[in-house]
């Protein structure tokens, strides 16, 4: 299997399959292919050495707490198919050697190899944080993940604290807490909130950019009911 990223501010992924070779993704994820290439659609976790109640439950949890789709489409070689991001960014290619890593929910694009899908609580964390679920993968193989802005991989040699909102992806061994930001000034005022603190040694992968402005940006040119209402009565 050969992959590359095409593309500068909107990259997509290109991969070219062998005979036999599969790459998993997001439904609707598919921008174009060609050859011979066989495509289904499927529950991954049926794929799984799991019962299939369990399976068909947990696909369904991480569809209720962390939006990620219940199916994807597998692609078998031989052929190219080129994948495309929902988040209008960069892409980072991530290799699992049988480990575990921890991913946004919102970031995940596709996979290959004997990877297992599952939830990662945050427990107490994601109460603060707002939600209670990052996505977790694990096992033998490697992973695209996709970010608003662009993906920078970070080595944390000690200790480093990093805004909630732009992380993307890290070890599932680092340590990590979430504590406030500075003091109660830069709490109410400085527009950071809570962050991650995580302590190397270590690697993670954060985003340049966050959505919640850009859609705070969007919303002052949205019309309001009350405005859409006094337009219909002129």
């Amino acid at each position: 299997m050969r992959w590359s990223i095409e593309g500068t501010a909107y990259p997509v992924i290109r991969i070219d399959l062998e005979e036999g070779e599969k790459v998993y993704a997001e439904t609707g994820a598919m921008m174009m292919m060609k050859g011979n290439l066989k495509v289904d659609t499927i529950m991954i976790d049926l794929q799984q050495e799991r019962s299939k109640v369990k399976a068909v439950l947990e696909a369904i949890g991480r569809k209720l707490l962390s939006g990620e789709t219940i199916f994807h489409n597998v692609f078998e070689g031989p052929g190219t198919v080129w994948i495309s991001p929902s988040l209008p960014g960069g892409i980072k290619y991530i290799e699992s050697r049988g480990d575990c890593w921890i991913v946004q929910d919102y970031s995940y694009v596709a996979h290959y190899g004997d990877l297992d899908l599952d939830l990662a609580w945050k427990g107490p964390k994601g109460l603060v944080l707002g939600d209670l679920v990052w996505l977790k993968l694990c096992g033998e193989g490697g992973f695209w993940v996709s970010s608003y802005g662009d993906v920078i991989e970070v080595n944390v040699e000690d200790e480093m604290i990093i805004d909630n909102m732009h992380f993307v992806a890290l070890p599932d061994n680092a340590q990590w807490e979430v504590v406030k930001f500075g003091n109660l000034r830069n709490f109410l005022l400085g527009g950071e909130g809570y962050v991650v603190k995580v302590r190397g040694p270590t690697k993670v992968y954060v985003q340049t950019r966050i959505l919640p402005p850009l859609a705070a940006a969007i919303a002052r040119f949205m019309p309001s009911k009350w405005s859409e209402l006094l337009r219909l009565r002129l």
